[in-house]
């Protein structure tokens, strides 16, 4: 089975964030590996334990992003692919997915490309559909819990009222939650074994992209504090307190 995880390489979330040029500062701050892509790391590593195969991670970003590649390695993945191109800096969510949409098909055959939900510095959320459309695979989102048999995945995916059980054929693209799993630590063996595991760099043009694909179409326009929250209004209930919260919440559009 060969599975594709898709990992970033981020501004340590425990550290407060600076924005440079209204933007987060990225360069000469201590990176890590999303946590929330280490979930899609030790979900693609438990699939290969138990039906084969190989897991390749794919991330673009500058060159510091080798580092949460080497992570995935030390944990157990097979090879890694850096797209790292100073045309792509500041890129959108959909330049993010064309690229890693080509480094994907470039890498080989592909099974099953596994995503976090969303990234911790930016929280779109929209690049792994975005991904699935451009690899023209089917897609399960928020999968708690996976299964793989005979060509197929059966995946619970988690809902706001419980989760639904879904089935897809291979391949296809998941996004895995938080509670999926318990992201295995790297063992020292496994950080030296690292080293030594391949890596292929690339830049837009081996990817075959032209300057126009890898233009973002989105733009700051501006940054700002975030509004202070105001005190609520206080209602006493005398006789005519439902219709009053039920004005309120016309006047707020709720209803």
């Amino acid at each position: 089975m060969n599975i594709v995880v898709c990992v970033k390489h981020i501004p340590d979330p425990n550290i407060p964030g600076e924005l440079e040029g209204g933007r987060l500062k990225r360069s000469g701050v201590q990176g890590v590996l999303d946590p929330g892509d280490e979930f899609g790391v030790e979900t693609g590593l438990q699939l290969k334990e138990a039906h084969g195969g190989e897991v390749t991670l794919v991330s673009m970003g500058p060159p510091t992003a080798m580092e949460a590649i080497r992570r995935g390695l030390s944990m157990g993945a097979d090879k890694g692919l850096l797209v790292s191109d100073d045309a792509l800096q500041g890129a959108c969510a959909l330049v993010t997915a064309r690229v890693l949409a080509a480094a994907i098909k470039k890498s080989g055959p592909f099974d099953l490309v596994i995503a976090g939900v969303e990234s911790t510095d930016g929280y779109t959320g929209t690049m792994p559909s975005t991904l699935a459309e451009l690899l023209d695979v089917p897609q399960v989102t928020f999968v708690k819990r996976l299964d793989s048999a005979d060509g197929t995945i059966r995946a619970d995916r988690q809902t706001a009222e419980g989760y639904q059980v879904v089935e897809s054929p291979l391949p296809a693209l998941i996004t895995v939650t938080a509670g999926v799993n318990s992201p295995r630590y790297a063992s020292f063996k496994g950080i030296m074994a690292a080293k030594k595991k391949p890596v292929d760099n690339l830049s837009i043009g081996d990817l075959g992209l032209s300057s126009e694909e890898v233009t973002s179409m989105q733009q700051i326009a501006s940054v700002g504090s975030a509004e202070a929250r105001k005190a609520g209004e206080v209602i006493e209930d005398d006789g005519t307190g439902a219709q009053r919260v039920a004005e309120f919440l016309k006047e707020a559009k709720v209803i």
